[in-house]
């Protein structure tokens, strides 16, 4: 009876060692995960972690000639949003066969999984109730005013 439950004892901890070394490999291969896109021109590159966090931009020279400061920073904005799409797909390739079958990867790693579409929706901000309580065109300071 004694042996039984070390015998017991001995597979759960097999089953322990084996559920932290994937979780490692997992952990390894999510640190490794990296997305990268470029501007329409390819002027502009943008590199992001498996968590979205821009590691490296490159811009070329001839960037700052072809484009106004607006546009150059949509371009980087739009570079920078493809490649962490793409470093969430690859973050949920990796994921999903430690996953229960049902779980969405992506919807899990952005923090959606359980929420529905109004759910995820932004409320728009709330509104004085009364007009007496906006403080939003009081004149606080008067210029041209001596004490």
């Amino acid at each position: 009876m004694v042996a039984d439950h070390r015998a017991q004892v001995e597979e759960m901890l097999a089953d322990y060692r084996r559920s932290r070394e994937t979780l490692a490999s997992v952990h390894r291969d999510l640190a490794a995960v990296r997305g990268q896109a470029s501007s329409p021109d390819g002027l502009v590159r943008a590199t992001v972690s498996a968590q979205g966090v821009l590691t490296a931009l490159d811009i070329a020279e001839s960037a700052y000639d072809e484009h106004r400061p607006a546009q150059l920073a949509a371009l980087i904005v739009a570079a920078t949003e493809a490649a962490a799409e793409q470093a969430a797909h690859a973050a949920g390739t990796v994921l999903a066969p430690v996953l229960p079958a049902d779980t969405d990867p992506e919807a899990l790693l952005a923090g959606t999984a359980d929420l529905t579409a109004q759910e995820r929706t932004p409320k728009p901000p709330a509104k004085a109730q009364d007009a007496e309580e906006s403080l939003e065109d009081v004149v606080w300071m008067r210029s041209g005013s001596k004490r």
